[in-house]
C-alpha cells in the first residue's frame, strides 16, 4: 500500500500493488477493486500472466520485475510467505522503517495466529496450544487424496524444511511430515502431522510462557505415508523439481475444496484445568461472479484484512507487525474477515456470527 496515499484513517481512496497475477493476486484484486475504497495495480514480470488476470473490475496492469532495488519505494509491505528465511530477511528490512512491515498474512502462517494468541488470552497459565489446519478437496479420488489446490512449491516446501515447536518449554526443531495423530470433525477422520512454516512467530512470541506448542497439517488418512516414500524412499525431497513436476501432471486442481481450522488451547482459568477450542469449516463459494476456492478465499481474506486494519489505523504503521499483533474480534469485523466469522452450533452446523 503506499504510503503516501495510504494515510490512516482518511477516507480518500488508497493505492494498492499487489505484486503476482497469480490465483490469489487475481482474487485479492477482484476482492479490493469491488469495495471501491482502492485503486489497484497488478504487476507481474510476465506480460502473459498479466493477460490471463482475471480480474471483474478496475485494475492497473504493469509489467515489472520487482527485484529491480529502485521498483517500490515508500510502501507499506504484505506478503503470504510461509518461508521462514524470507520472514527473517523482512524482520531485518522492517528495523527502524518508517512503514510497516506485515509478513505471513494468509492462513496458515496468518489467521491461525489471530485465533491461537485470541484463545490464549483467556488462560493465566498456559499448557498446550495446538494449531491445526489444513486444505482440502472435497471429494478426493486418488491415492494421495489430495488435490492441488495451493502452491506446489509451497506444498514441498512445507513437507521438507524443518519445523518449529516447543515442547516441554524448549524451543526445538523437527522433522516435517513426522508426529502423526487422528482427529475427527463432523465425523470424518483426519491425520495431521508436522509442516514448515505455518506457525509462524508464535514459538518466538510464547517462548517461556507455554509447556508445548505446535502446528501440524491435516490430510485425509495415507496421504503422510505416500508423501514419506516420495521425499525419502526416492529421494525426490533433494530433487524437488521433478517431484514437482510429478504432482503438477498427475494431480488435478479443483476448486471444490474444504478449509479446516482447528486450534486447541489448554491451561488454567480461575485455577481450574480447561480447554478451548475454536473449529471451523470453510468451503469454496462464488464470489463477484467467479468460482473461487476455499483456499484462495481464506488466504486472500487474511492479507486484505489486514490490509484493511493497517489503512483504518488498527495496527501500527511502522516496523515489523507480527500476525499476533492483530486483533481477532477486528478482523473479523472487517469486509473480508467476515468469511472466517462463522460460529459452530450444537449440531455441527456453520452460521454466520
Amino acid at each position: 500500500m503506499d504510503q503516501r496515499t495510504g494515510a490512516l484513517g482518511r477516507s480518500h481512496m488508497r493505492d494498492v500493488a499487489i505484486v503476482g497475477a497469480g490465483k490469489i493476486g487475481s482474487m485479492m484484486a477482484d476482492w479490493l477493486g469491488h469495495t471501491g475504497d482502492y485503486r489497484v495495480t497488478v504487476i507481474d514480470k510476465s506480460a502473459g500472466q498479466l493477460g490471463r488476470l482475471t480480474v471483474d473490475g478496475a485494475a492497473e496492469r504493469i509489467a515489472l520485475d520487482v527485484e529491480e532495488p529502485a521498483a517500490l519505494a515508500g510502501v507499506h509491505y504484505l506478503d503470504l510467505t510461509e518461508d521462514v528465511a524470507v520472514t527473517r530477511q523482512v524482520k531485518t528490512l522492517a528495523e527502524g522503517a518508517r512503514t510497516a512491515f506485515i509478513p505471513q498474512c494468509g492462513l496458515a502462517p496468518g489467521f491461525i495466529a489471530f485465533v491461537a494468541h485470541d484463545l490464549a488470552q483467556r488462560f493465566e497459565q498456559l499448557y498446550d496450544v495446538r494449531l491445526r489446519v489444513g486444505a482440502l478437496p472435497q471429494f478426493p479420488s486418488n491415492a494421495l487424496n489430495y488435490n492441488l489446490t495451493w502452491s506446489t512449491d509451497g506444498v514441498i516446501n512445507e513437507y521438507c524444511e524443518p519445523c518449529e515447536v516447543i515442547a516441554d518449554g524448549v524451543l526445538r526443531t523437527v522433522a516435517a511430515l513426522e508426529g502423526r495423530e487422528e482427529l475427527s470433525l463432523d465425523g470424518v477422520t483426519y491425520e495431521a502431522f508436522n509442516t514448515s512454516g505455518g506457525i509462524g512467530t508464535l514459538c518466538e512470541t510464547f517462548r517461556g510462557r507455554v509447556k508445548n506448542l505446535n502446528y501440524r497439517t491435516i490430510r485425509y488418512p495415507g496421504h503422510a505415508a505416500i508423501m514419506k516414500v516420495l521425499l525419502h524412499d526416492l529421494r525426490l525431497r533433494d530433487r524437488r523439481q521433478v517431484l514437482k513436476d510429478i504432482l503438477e501432471h498427475a494431480l488435478p486442481t479443483t476448486l471444490q475444496d474444504v478449509v479446516i481450522i482447528f486450534v486447541t488451547v489448554t491451561g488454567t482459568q480461575d485455577g481450574r484445568f480447561v480447554q478451548e477450542t475454536y473449529a471451523t469449516k470453510i468451503y469454496g463459494q462464488t464470489l463477484y461472479g467467479a468460482a473461487r476456492s476455499a483456499i484462495q478465499i481464506t488466504t486472500a481474506a487474511g492479507i486484505c484484512g489486514v490490509l484493511e486494519l493497517l489503512s483504518r489505523g488498527k495496527l501500527r504503521d511502522h516496523g515489523l507487525v507480527r500476525q499476533e499483533d492483530v486483533p481477532l474480534a477486528d478482523f473479523l469485523h472487517t469486509r473480508f474477515g467476515q468469511v472466517y466469522a462463522v460460529k459452530r452450533t450444537s449440531t455441527g452446523e456453520m452460521t454466520p456470527s
